[in-house]
This record gives structure tokens, sequence and C-alpha cells, in this order.
């Protein structure tokens, strides 16, 4: 298999995965409390900067599902755009690193639920996002990936 062939195949595979998780917990992935399991994926990032293009795309898709529409397609997908390409620029450290994804989404996607349940404030809409994907990329992404770290296997898995 040539090199560009086992990239986009690494790369598709990825997205697919996010897509997948994201919409398989349907309930946990959408809204303003949200522990989208998926987003652990995004620290692939740390790895290999392909990857960033494999999150934004599998948020994307994975936004068509989204009880918020077209907001969500928009807003999620730039959100994680940004919370990536801040994970490429940050690699040296995956707890810094997992921060950008913390912050983008919480910002983000709290303006856009306040955009369209204009009842709830923006600081709760920011702080009950940012806290599930703190919950989901921090503290329990960090630690996984360390642990995957150690397994020379699933590193050359990813490519990294």
């Amino acid at each position: 298999m040539t090199r560009n062939v086992k990239r986009l195949t690494r790369m598709t595979m990825a997205a697919a995965v996010y897509v997948v998780l994201t919409v398989a917990i349907s309930p946990l992935s959408y809204g303003s409390v949200q522990f989208r399991i998926s987003e652990i994926l995004v620290l692939l990032c740390v790895y290999h900067k392909d990857y960033a293009v494999s999150m934004t795309v599998g948020c994307l898709i994975a936004n068509f599902f989204s009880p918020l529409g077209i907001w969500d397609i928009g807003f999620g997908t730039l959100a994680t755009l940004i919370a990536v390409v801040g994970i490429v620029l940050c690699r040296k450290n995956i707890w810094i690193a997992s921060l950008f994804p913390v912050l983008a989404n919480g910002l983000i996607v709290g303006a856009e639920l306040t955009i369209l349940f204009q009842e709830l404030p923006f600081w709760l809409n920011f702080l009950s996002v940012a806290f599930g994907e703190f919950v989901v990329v921090t503290v329990l992404g960090c630690p996984i990936f360390r642990l995957l770290e150690k397994n020379e296997s699933f590193m050359r898995a990813i490519g990294a």
C-alpha cells in the first residue's frame, strides 16, 4: 500500500469513528450539556497534524444529525476547526493542547446556544459546554492517550 493511501485511510477511519461515536450516543452529544465522547479523538492531532482534517470533517458530518441543524453544522464545525488548529500548534504538551477544544467549544457552541435559546445566559452555556469538553478531552482523553503512547502498535497504527 502506498504511503498516501495509508495516510488517507487513517484520516478517513478517524473521521468515521468520530461520526459513529457521536451519533451512537447522540443524547449526550448534542445540546447545552454535552459529553461528546468522540471529542477524545481530537487528541490524535497531537501526534499527527493530518487528523485536524479528519476531526473537522467528522464533526461536520456528525453535526448533520444534530437537532440544532444548520446552526450546529456551522458553529460546531467552526469550533472543532479552531480547536484542532490550536492542538496542532501546541503539540508539545498534550495537557495544554487539550484546553483548546474546551475553550473553542465553550465560546463558540456557548454563543450558538445563547443565540438559539435566548433564555439561557452566555456564561451558563459557556460553562456547561466547556465543562463537558474538559471532562471528556482533558480528564479522560489525556490519560488515555498517555497510556496509549506506550503501545508501539497503536502509535504505528495512527502514523505517529
